[in-house]
């Protein structure tokens, strides 16, 4: 029998692995999904044709660019926890603000931060294909990144297989196991 939060959910979570573009996300958030045996949602998709085009022209999205696609993002993390299952996803949530949207009144929703070099984030960007994000963006996330206290930071720079074992450690130590469905 599962147990219910105060939310009225089962014990499911959703780990969002956060960070500016080209820190990994996507990687190490499939890879730790996959070790979980959890979905993995990708917060890219979410976007919007006129956001994607905007960031392809090297604009800046704005707040009220983003408003739609944050809200997007929280329906589909709480259609996952309504439904009692368990999942990572990748968004940058570079905004407490952002994160509290995401997160909205949901107590089993925890961040995972990862962090690099400007130098290696930038190779990255440069070195990558099929992305609608470039490097020329890559100072204004960098700016618009506001740390908290209730993330887990790690640098990004180490192995996926080491990342995704440290992040899964941190969820059981911080007695966020949940049932996998």
């Amino acid at each position: 029998m599962n147990s219910s939060n105060e939310n009225g959910h089962r014990t499911a979570r959703v780990v969002i692995i956060g960070g500016v573009s080209g820190c990994g996300k996507s990687t190490v958030g499939k890879a730790l999904a996959e070790y979980l045996g959890w979905p993995f949602i990708e917060g890219d998709t979410f976007h919007s044709e006129a956001n994607i085009a905007k960031m392809r022209r090297g604009e800046a999205l704005d707040d009220n660019d983003r408003r739609p696609w944050l809200d997007s993002l929280h329906n589909e993390i709480i259609h996952y926890l309504d439904c009692g299952i368990s999942a990572v996803l990748a968004c940058s949530a570079l905004k407490a603000s952002y994160r509290k949207i995401l997160r909205g009144g949901e107590v089993n929703v925890n961040y995972v931060f990862l962090s690099c070099s400007r130098e290696s984030l930038h190779r990255r960007l440069t070195t990558r294909q099929g992305h609608f994000l470039g490097a020329e963006l890559l100072d204004s996330q960098l700016a618009t990144f506001e740390p908290a206290n209730d993330i887990l930071l790690i640098d990004s720079e180490q192995a996926v297989e080491t990342l995704v074992e440290s992040i899964a450690d941190w969820l059981a130590y911080s007695g966020s196991e949940c049932d996998e469905t």
